[in-house]
């Protein structure tokens, strides 16, 4: 075959064909001799690369973190092979907060899963160890990697020379420890911090939130990025006495009239530079109008406590009360407002009212779980009962889990083709320990499948004590 041509011949060739314009041999080529010559002119010029200089890489850092026990690592390589993949993120979780590594033949799998599904990024910060940094920071895809928290407890230095990871969990120790000084801290380095650093560390803020945070968070309303303002005004809602709570008031008081004892609503029909400060986003989701739009916010961004004054009513005569237009809003306002100032009075009125996942975090643990097993025991099996109990934090105690195992029997014999995500949630969710009250509650397949899958996770979580 000739190839005393070269790659831009073939090109040229290519686009106009090789009837019009022939290769230099002034043979007349077909079309598959032609891609055969391109084939061949492609292996020549890659054999023919010449080695470019370089220096040997360094070896990975020595290990400090204990690895992983090998029971362990052979059920993670089962998970990661298919087996009971939906455990992975659990069994992830597991193992860095003891503080363990990875086996290293696994990091690599890992490392490719974790570029794909973010959520397990913080969790292989601590488990990929020193050889997964090296590994890091000879892979740009893997790079994420450098930005989480490389150690179960980040050491005092890492303020000044951690990763964004360790530099978070350290400021959340100094807050749990000194809510002040924490905050004193970041307040010292704020200028400095990207805006992705900032909206996470306002989130540390939380913990221990007072009124003595309120005069640095009313500065951080004029940060030029919007995520970091709307995490700063979150955290002033939830200060029922802050300025930004004083003024939301006074905006909603401004929708609210009464006529003829009847409830008026009226939205505001601007949204000013004021507003936007203080956490009103001007622009609406696709659907919703402005108006619609800003009145949620402002309701959700209002103190719950000023609805009682403006209207003479509690809580859960708030919640019946009919409001001719603009009710929706409303309630949608309030209900936002009860998970952002986690008010556990507004959120068992409006979990009676509308049964949302969302009002179920606000309440104690022990009272979550007896309104979803309850929920579970009146109600039939539909999306919003999947909805509440995505919304009961793991693990599931065993006055839920009966509830949900019993509610699994009755629908296998009446929707059998309708179990599946109940099943799954069951298996996912309910302490692990109680797999032997799974087993002894029925033969039946489906409950003994649930009993099936928490007996896998005992047995995970025990591998990894």
């Amino acid at each position: 075959m000739n190839t005393t041509y070269g790659w831009e011949d073939l090109v040229s060739a290519a686009l106009v064909g090789t009837e019009r314009r022939p290769l230099p041999s002034g043979e007349s080529t077909p079309e598959a001799e032609l891609l055969d010559h391109a084939a061949l002119l492609t292996v020549r010029a890659r054999a023919g690369r010449l080695p470019r200089e370089g220096s040997p890489l360094e070896t990975a850092p020595e290990e400090r973190q204990p690895e992983v026990p090998r029971a362990a690592s052979a059920r993670l390589a089962r998970v990661l092979g298919g087996e009971r993949s939906r455990l992975l993120a659990e069994w992830l979780q597991a193992a860095a907060g003891r503080g363990y590594r990875l086996s290293p033949h696994l990091l690599p799998e890992l490392l490719d899963q974790a570029v794909r599904d973010r959520s397990i990024r913080p969790h292989l910060g601590v488990l990929a160890g020193a050889r997964g940094r090296w590994l890091a920071g000879l892979n740009p895809a893997w790079g994420f990697l450098l930005e989480e928290v490389t150690a179960p407890g980040a050491a005092h230095e890492t303020w000044e020379l951690g990763t964004s990871g360790d530099r978070r969990a350290h400021l959340g120790a100094v807050r749990a420890a000194d809510p002040a000084r924490a905050r004193l801290l970041l307040d010292e380095t704020w200028e400095k911090e990207t805006p992705q650093d900032r909206a996470a560390f306002l989130e540390v803020l939380a913990d221990g939130l007072s009124v003595d945070d309120e005069p640095f968070l009313e500065r951080v309303l004029d940060d030029r990025r919007r995520e970091v303002r709307h995490e700063a005004a979150d955290l002033l809602t939830r200060l029922p006495g802050s300025r930004l709570a004083r003024r939301m008031a006074e905006r909603a008081a401004a929708c609210v009239r009464t006529e003829n004892g009847e409830v008026q609503i009226v939205p505001p029909l601007t949204c000013d530079a004021a507003m936007e400060r203080d956490g009103v986003r001007a622009k609406p989701p696709r659907g919703t109008g402005e108006r619609s739009w800003w009145l949620q916010q402002i309701v959700a961004r209002a103190p719950l406590e000023v609805w009682s004054g403006l209207l003479g009513l509690p809580p859960r005569e708030l919640v019946r009360m009919k409001i001719p237009d603009w009710g929706r809003e409303v309630m949608a306002g309030w209900v936002r407002a009860t998970v952002l100032q986690g008010d556990p009075e507004w959120a068992r009125v409006l979990f009676a009212w509308d049964p949302l996942a969302d009002l179920l975090a606000v309440l104690p643990r022990r009272e979550r779980e007896d309104l979803a097993a309850g929920f579970v025991r009146g109600h039939g099996l539909d999306g919003q009962l999947i909805m509440v109990l995505g919304g009961a934090a793991a693990p599931w105690g065993p006055d839920l889990a009966l509830a949900v195992l019993e509610k699994i029997l009755q629908v296998s014999s009446t929707q059998p083709w309708n179990l599946s995500e109940l099943s799954r949630l069951a298996g996912e969710r309910i302490d692990p320990a109680l797999s032997g009250m799974a087993e002894r509650l029925s033969p039946e397949p489906p409950v003994q499948e649930v009993a099936a899958l928490l007996r896998f996770r005992d047995d995970m979580l025990k591998e990894l004590q």
